[in-house]
Order: structure tokens, then C-alpha cells, then sequence
């Protein structure tokens, strides 16, 4: 997949870090690349089919770039990691009162994606968009 941070991420980056990027990427040029200048881009591109789109974690964006749809859990399980500085656990998703069935086939579906790695030892969910 060729989206942004794809390979590690999911294709999920913060709006902050997106416009970091852009701003580095255009050089000199361009210093003054806000969110509601990637937002209304994005909606433009929406007209082609999959492909960019904003995700709303807790009070953060993150840009999703690689095609794929986020359901209801996936989108609430990133919210929790984004409480938790970008990691989630098993037991933090049952404190929802997900039944084991719910927590797997959400937490499988994001490892599939590559928008969580799994630290195995821990038993700890990783998001990179949300590091801190």
C-alpha cells in the first residue's frame, strides 16, 4: 500500500503530524498548511472513491490513507489508545463491557490492517499514530 505511514502505521497519521510533513516536504514555500486546509482537500478527493479520510479519535484527527472502513469499535478502540498514549489493552476494552468475541474480532481486524502492533510479552496493543 502506498499510503501515508502505511507500512507502519496503517496508513493512520495525526492531523498534527500530516501537517508537519506537508510543511517540510514543500520546503520554504509553504508554512501555513492548517487542518481545515487538509480537511477540505480530502473532501475534494472523496469524489474519486476510497482513499483519504478523517477519522475523529477523542479530541485528535487522524488521517486515514489507505482504503479501508473504520466501524463504531474500531474507531472506539483507537479512542481508548489515545486516552492511553497510543496503547490499549484486552482489559481496557472489557471495561466497556465488550464480550471476548467483540474485543478479538476488533483488535484481529486493526492487527490485520497494521494500525496496531501487538507487543506479545504484554499483552499490550500498540497504535503508532497515537505514540506519545
Amino acid at each position: 500500500s502506498s499510503g501515508i505511514n502505511a507500512e507502519y502505521g496503517g496508513g493512520l497519521i495525526t492531523m498534527e503530524e500530516l501537517c508537519l510533513r506537508l510543511e517540510k516536504s514543500s520546503g520554504k514555500t509553504r508554512k501555513d498548511i492548517r487542518s481545515d486546509d487538509i480537511n477540505r482537500a480530502i473532501a475534494k478527493l472523496a469524489v474519486l472513491g476510497d482513499g483519504f479520510t478523517v477519522v475523529k479519535v477523542g479530541k485528535q484527527q487522524l488521517v486515514q490513507s489507505v482504503p479501508g472502513e473504520l466501524s463504531m469499535d474500531h474507531t472506539t478502540a483507537l479512542d481508548v489508545a489515545g486516552r492511553h498514549g497510543g496503547q490499549l489493552t484486552v482489559e481496557e476494552l472489557e471495561r466497556l463491557g465488550w464480550p471476548d468475541l467483540r474485543i478479538r474480532s476488533t483488535l484481529d481486524n486493526l492487527l490485520e490492517q497494521s494500525m496496531v502492533w501487538v507487543d506479545e510479552v504484554n499483552s499490550t496493543y500498540w497504535v503508532p499514530a497515537l505514540f506519545k
